[in-house]
């Protein structure tokens, strides 16, 4: 069973074998009311166990952090869930509700896992297997771009929460606004804040999607400073998931609402992460090592399946090995969308807690 924990609404579903078998079932979240809100997690649950073929075998969801996500206890400063400040055990209550085991993720962590195992990394793996390459990935990072700066990250088919619990994108230094934290500029907010500094259009009903409206010419507005809007966000997400690239050396796929806009960020995205820096003596580097392709692309992908496979002759002997010495990675938006991908990855990540996996 699932749970979509939102500052409004928790909408609540299962899945079985990487399809929804519950239509939603929708209630209010009332995050600044503990007892109401427990009332209403444990009234949707059990609306969906009553509709399911087969008795459950766990709950899993995404819930705003802070958290000690592996002990289930959600506490911190969380501003649409006020009532949990203090820390509540939430996997705790409900594991004694349902008598089935419950794991609790923040909604980066499942994005990247539905991703991994049910989205864009096993697509891109067949499709390379079918244009004849060799080249196969096992690491994903998983960016939400939406009301913040979400990231989740795969590692050898294993979800890496840290020590902590505190994996976390959105506090890294902002490249636009270097004594800012990224998501500043990298979020629904960041652009909608740079569309009024740039044009001076100081429109509170102004929404992520008008803006992208106006930069795509269907809707009245400052076209121009819409289109820089967004050129800054991907600038800002460009640099910080740069730094993550070179650290985690995989493929990067990005979610969320305001994913929706690449057309008018990627450029810029890609930019960063393509750029140059120098050493001491001014040779000129790459900013993240392994070269980088866009794989919603055609022409990028082909590039990128190719590689430079050659032939290499084993010292001493007639014996031939294949031989690729091109390091690259790939950057692709999300097919199934965020909202999909947690529900898959919550179901995944269960599912495979249990068998030990």
């Amino acid at each position: 069973m699932t749970l979509d924990a939102g500052g409004t609404n928790l909408v609540f579903s299962a899945v079985r074998n990487e399809q929804l078998i519950v239509e939603p079932i929708t209630l209010p979240s009332s995050g600044d009311n503990l007892d109401k809100c427990l009332q209403a997690m444990v009234q949707g649950f059990e609306t969906v166990a009553g509709r399911l073929p087969e008795p459950a075998v766990a709950i899993s969801f995404a819930f705003p952090g802070p958290a000690d996500y592996p002990n289930g206890v959600i506490g911190g400063f969380l501003p649409n869930f006020p009532a949990f400040r203090s820390g509540v055990a939430l996997g705790p209550f409900l594991e004694e509700k349902f008598g089935i085991p419950v794991f609790i993720n923040n909604d980066g962590d499942l994005f990247a896992y539905g991703e991994a195992f049910a989205g864009r990394l096993p697509e891109i793996n067949a499709r390379l297997a079918e244009m004849g390459s060799p080249k196969r990935y096992g690491n994903l990072i998983g960016y939400t771009f939406g009301t913040g700066f979400g990231v989740g990250i795969i590692s050898g088919g294993r979800l890496h929460i840290g020590d902590n619990s505190c994996v976390e994108t959105f506090c890294l230094r902002n490249s636009v606004y270097p004594d800012m934290i990224s998501e500043a500029t990298v979020s629904a907010g960041g652009i909608r804040r740079e569309y009024a500094r740039l044009s001076g259009i100081d429109d509170p009903s102004l929404e992520t999607k008008d803006i992208y409206d106006i930069a795509d010419g269907i809707r009245s507005g400052n076209r121009e400073a819409a289109l820089k809007a967004f050129e800054i966000f991907g600038m800002a997400a460009g640099d910080a998931i740069a730094t993550a690239a070179s650290l985690i050396d995989g493929i990067v796929v990005l979610g969320g609402g305001v994913a929706r806009g690449n057309k008018f960020f990627m450029s810029a995205l890609l930019g960063q992460m393509r750029s140059k820096l120098r050493n001491y003596n001014g040779e000129e580097l790459s900013r993240v090592q392994p070269q980088v392709y866009n794989l919603d692309d055609e022409a990028e992908f082909a590039l990128f399946a190719r590689g430079g496979a050659q032939k290499l002759q084993v010292y001493g002997s007639e014996r031939m090995v294949d031989y690729d010495p091109q390091k690259r990675i790939g950057v692709t938006v999300s097919r199934i969308g965020s909202s999909r991908a947690i529900q898959l990855g919550a179901a995944a990540y269960a599912l495979n807690r249990i068998d030990g996996k």
